[in-house]
C-alpha cells in the first residue's frame, strides 16, 4: 500500500533540488522516521544520465546511513506494471518506450505476465521496426507518446498513452523483489543507461 507520493513531471534538472525534500515530505505524511524503512528502492533506467546518477546517490547513502537493503527497478520495469494496472486487454508483446530524443527510444519486449523477453535495447522507431516485428504489439511511454502519428496507422499496434513510470507503479516491483529477498549490492549497482555515454575526449596536444 503507498502511503505517501510525491512526483514531478519536468523538463528543467532539477533532481538534486527535489528528491531529499520529496523524501523528507513522504517520510513526514506517511508518519515514519527513515529508520523505520525495511528497504529503499530505486530506478536505475534507462533515463537521463543526471537523474539517474543524483537518484541512485541519494538511495545508496540512506541505505549506507541507514544499514538497509537496495532495490534496483528498471524504469521499462516500471512503465509495464503502471501499464497492467489500466487493465490492458490484448494479448500481445507489451513494448514500454523511454524518449532518448528525436526518433530513438530505450525499450525492452515484455510478456503479458511482466516477464521481459528481451534485452533492454536503444530502438529507432519507424517503419523498419513496424513492418520486421512480429505478432500484435501494445507501446507506452513517452517514447511512444512522441511518435503517436507514426504508430496510429500502423497494423497489429495499440498506442496505450499517457503511462509514465510513476512510483506508485514501481511500489509493485519493489514489493515483489522485497519478499524474495532479492537484494542489490549496494558497493557495485550502477545506473542502466541504456547505451553508453557520448563524452567528448580531450584532444591530444603534441609539444
Amino acid at each position: 500500500m503507498v502511503l505517501a507520493l510525491r512526483e514531478l513531471e519536468s523538463e528543467k534538472h532539477i533532481h538534486a533540488e527535489k528528491v531529499h525534500v520529496f523524501i523528507a515530505e513522504v517520510m513526514e505524511e506517511a508518519g515514519l522516521a527513515l529508520n523505520e524503512l525495511d528497504a529503499v528502492a530505486v530506478g536505475i533506467g534507462p533515463g537521463s544520465y543526471t537523474g539517474l546518477r543524483i537518484g541512485l546517490s541519494a538511495a545508496k547513502g540512506l541505505c549506507y546511513a541507514l544499514d538497509k537493503p537496495l532495490i534496483g527497478i528498471s524504469t521499462l520495469q516500471v512503465l509495464v506494471d503502471a501499464a497492467l494496472r489500466t487493465g490492458i486487454q490484448q494479448d500481445a508483446v507489451l513494448w514500454p518506450m523511454i524518449d532518448a530524443r528525436r526518433m530513438e527510444v530505450f525499450t525492452q519486449p515484455y510478456a503479458r505476465d511482466g516477464k521481459a523477453l528481451g534485452p533492454v535495447t536503444p530502438l529507432v522507431l519507424g517503419e523498419e521496426w513496424l513492418v520486421t516485428t512480429e505478432g500484435d504489439r501494445v507501446v507506452f511511454g513517452d517514447g511512444a507518446d512522441k511518435a503517436a502519428d507514426l504508430l496510429k496507422n500502423a497494423a497489429a499496434v495499440y498506442h496505450l498513452p499517457g503511462i509514465r513510470p510513476s512510483a506508485a507503479a514501481a511500489f509493485v516491483e519493489a514489493e515483489r523483489r522485497f519478499a524474495q529477498r532479492a537484494f542489490d549490492d549496494l558497493a557495485y549497482l550502477v545506473p542502466e543507461y541504456g547505451k553508453a555515454a557520448n563524452v567528448a575526449q580531450p584532444k591530444k596536444r603534441v609539444v
